[in-house]
């Protein structure tokens, strides 16, 4: 099972690091990109999930090969082994699902919104696909292939809470320090406009969260042990 992970893990990090040189490659050679713009790629949420997943796969193939040299027992395998389902619960499966959902979404009713076409001349379509499609295939085979454990709700939605409110108030810092919205679609809504798009986002977000939750323990059972069971191994 361990190097079956390995396979699987390598492949996914592997693809993730290319899609990201790939975006500095491709974005980086066109100055009329907002890459070289205020905040430059770190401001779209695309590329800071490209990034989150590249990290996610790597710490999940060190997982994999600290749990084939070492014994699962391990404390090293322990914490990384809690990081990683941590991450994947709270951050990569949510935000990649979300990625997904709300870019089509909204291409599909106004591409204009969210990627003019005036980009199709600057990113090529395998790479919006890399960025914005292939990312959904990734966490579902990841959630099916590999357990993972939640945390309790309480502490993955203060994470998923947290994460939102930092990435929402560096949107709203590029706009104040450069006069400049991520997305198009934001310049098109009034304060109250504003308000509900993010709120509501942030409910999609945290349905995410709770579909991810119900698949893995449809595929796996429940991912925590009872009071019970935990306590009979202690004794």
């Amino acid at each position: 099972m361990a190097a079956l992970g390995i396979v699987l893990h390598l492949g996914f990090l592997a693809w993730s690091v290319f899609a990201v040189w790939q975006n500095f490659e491709v974005t980086g050679s066109r100055l009329n990109h907002g890459a070289h713009s205020y905040g430059g790629r770190w401001k779209y949420l695309t590329f800071l999930n490209q990034v989150l997943q590249t990290a996610f796969f790597g710490v999940c193939l060190l997982c994999d090969l600290l749990q084939l040299c070492l014994s699962t027992r391990n404390r090293l395998c322990s914490v990384l082994t809690r990081l990683k389902d941590c991450i994947f619960a709270v951050l990569a499966f949510p935000v990649g699902v979300f990625v997904f959902t709300s870019f089509w979404s909204l291409y599909f009713y106004d591409r204009e919104l969210v990627y003019p076409k005036d980009l199709d001349s600057i990113i090529p379509h395998w790479l919006n696909h890399a960025m914005h499609t292939a990312i959904l295939p990734l966490v579902l085979i990841e959630l099916l292939a590999c357990s993972h454990h939640y945390p309790s709700k309480k502490n993955g939605f203060a994470v998923l809470l947290v994460f939102s409110i930092a990435y929402l108030s560096w949107v709203q810092w590029v706009h104040f320090a450069a006069d400049i919205w991520v997305y198009p679609i934001l310049a098109k809504l009034d304060a109250v406009g504003m308000l509900v798009f993010f709120a509501s986002s942030f409910f999609v977000i945290l349905a995410f969260y709770c579909l991810g939750e119900w698949l893995t323990r449809l595929r796996w059972g429940s991912g925590r042990p009872s009071k019970k069971r935990r306590k009979k191994k202690s004794n």
